[in-house]
Order: C-alpha cells, then sequence, then structure tokens
C-alpha cells in the first residue's frame, strides 16, 4: 500500500483521489475548499487541515493546480515539509518556466521532482484511463509511472525535465484547434441539411475524427460526454483553455514560432471571458460559428 497527499482537488482530482483508493491505497487530501475535502473523505480519503498535515508520512505528493502562482506558492512550503523519501509529482498544467523552477530548487534540497501532466479530461479521470506525460530524472520518472498507475491509462516518458510540461502545452494546443474544426464543421454540416448524428457517425470513420469530436463535439443528443447536452456547463472550463492557450502562446513567442491557428482560438476564449462566460464549457465557442450567436443546446444565461 501506498501513501499518497493528493493537493488540489476539482473536477479532475476527486476522480482521481477515488481511483487511488480503489486499488487499496492510502490517501491524504487537501484543498482551499473544505467541500472539496469533504467530499474526498466521503470516498474513504482522509481529509487534511494544513498542507503539512496531509503530506505527513506519504510516499508521493500529487499536486493538481490551477496555474503557475498556485504551484510554486504550494511547492515553497513543501518543500520545507518533505524530505527525500517522498517524491513529489506536479500533475498541473503550468508554464515551462515554473515546472524548471520547481526542478531546480528540488534539485538544490535533494529532493525528488516530476513534471507529470494529464491528459483526458474528466471522463478519463473517473475511468482511471489519464495519460500521463511524466518529466524528470529517468529513475524519478520510472518511480513515478509506478506511483500513478491506478490513475492510468497510459504513462510516457516523456524525458528530462520540463518535457511533461511541454509535451502538455503542445498537446492542449492541438486539442483546442480541434475544437475549431468541430465548431465550424458541425454548423456547416447542420446549414446544409445533414442529420447530425449521421454526420457525426460520418466523421467518426473519416479524416475528420479527432479526440475532441469523438468526446466534446458540441452538438447535443450525440456524446453523453458533450457538455451541449448541459447548456454547456464547464466539462473544461474556458477560462482553463483561455489560460493554457496562453501558455502555447508565450513558448511560441520565445521561440519566434508563428501560430495563427492558436491565436485564434485563444481569441474565442478571450471573447467568451470578455461576455461572462469563462465559467462555461470551451466548447461554447461553437456558438460564434453563426454572426447571431444562435447554437443548438445553449440558452443564454440571464444577465
Amino acid at each position: 500500500m501506498t501513501r499518497y497527499a493528493f493537493i488540489g482537488l476539482g473536477n479532475m482530482g476527486l476522480p482521481m483521489v477515488k481511483n487511488l483508493l480503489g486499488a487499496d491505497h492510502q490517501v491524504q487530501v487537501f484543498d482551499l475548499d473544505a467541500g472539496s475535502v469533504e467530499a474526498a473523505s466521503r470516498l474513504g480519503a482522509t481529509g487534511s487541515k494544513t498542507l503539512s498535515e496531509a503530506v505527513m508520512g506519504t510516499d508521493a505528493v500529487i499536486t493538481m493546480l490551477p496555474a503557475g502562482p498556485h504551484v510554486r506558492s504550494v511547492y515553497q512550503q513543501l518543500f520545507e515539509l518533505v524530505d527525500d523519501k517522498t517524491l513529489l509529482l506536479d500533475c498541473s498544467t503550468v508554464d515551462i518556466d515554473t515546472s524548471l523552477w520547481c526542478h531546480e530548487e528540488s534539485r538544490k534540497l535533494g529532493l525528488r521532482f516530476v513534471d507529470a501532466p494529464v491528459s483526458g479530461g474528466i471522463s478519463g479521470a473517473e475511468q482511471a484511463t489519464l495519460a500521463f506525460m511524466i518529466g524528470g530524472q529517468a529513475e524519478h520518472v520510472e518511480q513515478a509511472r509506478t506511483y500513478v498507475e491506478p490513475m492510468a491509462g497510459k504513462t510516457f516518458a516523456a524525458g528530462g525535465p520540463t518535457t511533461g510540461t511541454a509535451a502538455k502545452i503542445a498537446n492542449n494546443l492541438m486539442v483546442h484547434i480541434n475544437l475549431l474544426a468541430n465548431s465550424e464543421g458541425s454548423q456547416l454540416a447542420a446549414r446544409l441539411g445533414l442529420d447530425p448524428k449521421v454526420f457525426h457517425d460520418i466523421v467518426s470513420a473519416s479524416s475528420g475524427r479527432s479526440w475532441a469530436q469523438q468526446v466534446w463535439y458540441p452538438v447535443p443528443n450525440i456524446l453523453e460526454t458533450s457538455a451541449s447536452n448541459r447548456n454547456f456547463d464547464a466539462v473544461f472550463r474556458a477560462d482553463l483553455s483561455y489560460k493554457d492557450l496562453g501558455l502555447a502562446l508565450d513558448a511560441a513567442e520565445q521561440h519566434s514560432l508563428h501560430m495563427p491557428a492558436t491565436e485564434l482560438v485563444h481569441t474565442q476564449m478571450a471573447d467568451l471571458r470578455a461576455e461572462g462566460y469563462g465559467h462555461k464549457d470551451c466548447t461554447l465557442i461553437a456558438k460564434y460559428v453563426d454572426p447571431d450567436g444562435n447554437l443548438e443546446g445553449y440558452t443564454p444565461e440571464p444577465a
């Protein structure tokens, strides 16, 4: 039995904790949201009131936090609370500089750290089919692969420090560009008189197929996992998409790359945020295909 600390719960963290518990491991949890800690406790985790309480005596600490500043803040505390017996795994989606800082500070203190972001969304977290992209020293990466196995469908040794983070940034760029394709293709097909289910089946067997099309398609009553069935309540929030795409554009600027498709979908996420819909699902960008903003499955929220 492995003793885990899980820091940062939310939509992804809770099902990940559930899978660790289902594999007969011990999990201590901490989150600033007391309701999330209570929910994890109902699953069988041990709720902690402080970060130090959560990490006490653990073999592995998993962090799943919203952005780079949160990661830096938490790790500044973790570095004073753990020793080299504990492996630190950051599963957050952050900028390269934050990931590199975590690696370098860990090395200076003689601690073990890997960047280990995940892909697969809430459904992947629930079904224990997440893809883990792990970067760090080779021996630490192999240890991390063992620790994440109860939550994973696949694990990848991405390479040295920050390569897991780099893979996640590039992957998220690609899935969001696929969102644009789904937005425009689904709406054009509807205007051309195609049955939505028949068209989705055609794309599923054709070259337009993608993960986003198979899981996040922005048309209701086709996929159970689509936010379009629930008025685009968030499966993956638009403000998180905006953040992730910003990470890609920042990296592109540092390396003098031109990425117009990424810029376009980033702008649409910015528009959702400006309209007050940052809390809604990222696939709501499909409403921008119609100049009037009409979209099947979407009813605007009252002002």
